[in-house]
């Protein structure tokens, strides 16, 4: 069963994505916050958010750290029907992103000595995982995605089984579930009851979003709260975030953009998923928040803020493991490595929903970072073989996220 839906992916992945969507003017949006740096270019940053506008996107904002000094910026459109403009400010679904939080929350919990990494997970949940599976996963199975176990996706959204180009492949899914109340543990059960996509513990690792949905219900039995509870009280506002949280119903609060979906060229014109209930994935890719708020966050994080010094160096063993779009990711618990050359080492992580796309790195010695937001998703039309074939927007959000992480290069 083959099936791109890119909940996680790598900084470049955020290029996996369908259809194009006609420009629409560029709205400047641009707060200059810094003095001329040779690490912080604004007028580059500015150029490069502009090109990948030009190149189809309908709106990008990002906010980008360097040394102290702070870059925000946007252009494009929040509303391709009112030609409402994209602000640096906005909030947005996050998608994955979400994992670094619930993993920081369960490494909490590690530390308090409510939970052990190397437990079975069927300590804590024998009825969601019984049996010599419950005894053979443990929790960091579950957060480096060495669990095995698949994700539920293909099977809470069937239609999209086949994707990009398989016979039948439809977003009638998608257009289904808008607003159903899905429970955790139907979808935990879906992925259960899948064929594995591997042996506990055994590399590459297969990434699923099964995995974080378990890591939320572990947090409800060692805490006695749900786990966006603890997560809001533990995570967020330990990191002093303001604008972040779980959305309460389908709708976002506050100024956000428009999020849409191409699905490979299956939705045309593209259509606005911003209104949709998250219960779908909320523990592994449900929250909204702001570039500022994930700057922050990751900086909180790398820091030693959220956990222990201790405990950020269990996240940041890392392994290989496959991504749902395929490749494969150096991944640790809830956080993602990035190795540039010329630029250095990056930690963070990146997530795609229905429409929107964020990304979020922050370099190890903590003086350079990005957050960077997208209004259009899954763009890449697929060829006869079903391949996704190369579009503007590619090279232009690598153009982006090379600045925006690296500057002129130089350190």
């Amino acid at each position: 069963m083959k099936i791109r839906l890119v909940l996680c992916a790598s900084v470049t992945a955020l290029s996996v994505g369908a259809g194009t969507v006609a420009a629409a003017p560029a709205s400047d949006g641009t707060r200059d916050s810094t003095s001329t740096s040779t690490g912080l270019d604004p007028s580059r940053l500015k150029s490069a958010l502009d090109g990948l506008h030009r190149a189809g996107m309908p709106g990008v904002f990002a906010e980008v750290r360097d040394t102290g000094r702070t870059w925000r910026g946007a252009s494009g459109v929040a509303d391709v029907s009112t030609g409402r403009p994209v602000r640096p400010d906005m909030r947005q679904r996050v998608g994955s992103i979400t994992k670094t939080f619930t993993a920081a929350a369960i490494l909490q919990q590690v530390e308090r000595g409510r939970v052990r990494l190397d437990a079975p997970i069927g300590d804590h949940l024998p009825h969601l995982v019984p049996g010599e599976r419950g005894r053979k996963i443990t929790v960091r199975m579950l957060l480096d995605h060495t669990s095995g176990i698949p994700d539920y996706l293909p099977y809470a959204f069937p239609s999209l089984q086949g994707l990009p180009a398989g016979p039948g492949v439809s977003a009638k899914s998608i257009d289904d579930n808008r607003f159903r109340q899905f429970r955790p543990a139907e979808l935990i059960e879906m992925g259960l009851a899948a064929t594995p996509a591997g042996e506990p513990g055994a590399t590459p690792g297969v990434y699923s979003n099964t995995n974080y949905l378990l890591l939320g219900q572990l947090l409800e039995r060692v805490t006695g709260t749900t786990a966006e509870e603890y997560i809001t009280r533990n995570v967020i506002e330990r990191a002093g975030l303001r604008h972040t949280g779980f959305p309460d119903g389908a709708r976002i609060e506050g100024p956000h953009s428009r999020m849409y979906e191409a699905l490979y060229g299956l939705i045309d014109p593209p259509r606005d998923y911003s209104v949709y209930n998250m219960s779908w994935v909320m523990t592994g890719a449900g929250l909204v928040s702001t570039m500022e708020d994930l700057n922050r966050f990751y900086a909180k994080l790398l820091d030693g803020g959220i956990v222990d010094r201790s405990s950020l160096a269990q996240m940041q063993r890392t392994g290989p493991v496959v991504a749902l779009d395929g490749t494969t990711i150096d991944y640790g618990l809830g956080l993602h490595r990035l190795d540039i050359p010329g630029c250095g080492t990056f930690w963070g992580h990146d997530g795609t929903v229905w429409g929107a796309g964020t990304t979020s790195f922050t370099r190890a010695d903590g003086k350079r970072q990005m957050s960077v937001a997208i209004n259009l998703m899954r763009w890449n039309k697929p060829d006869s073989s079903g391949q996704p074939q190369p579009h503007p927007i590619d090279a232009a959000l690598s153009t982006l996220s090379r600045r925006a992480m690296c500057g002129d290069g130089t350190y």
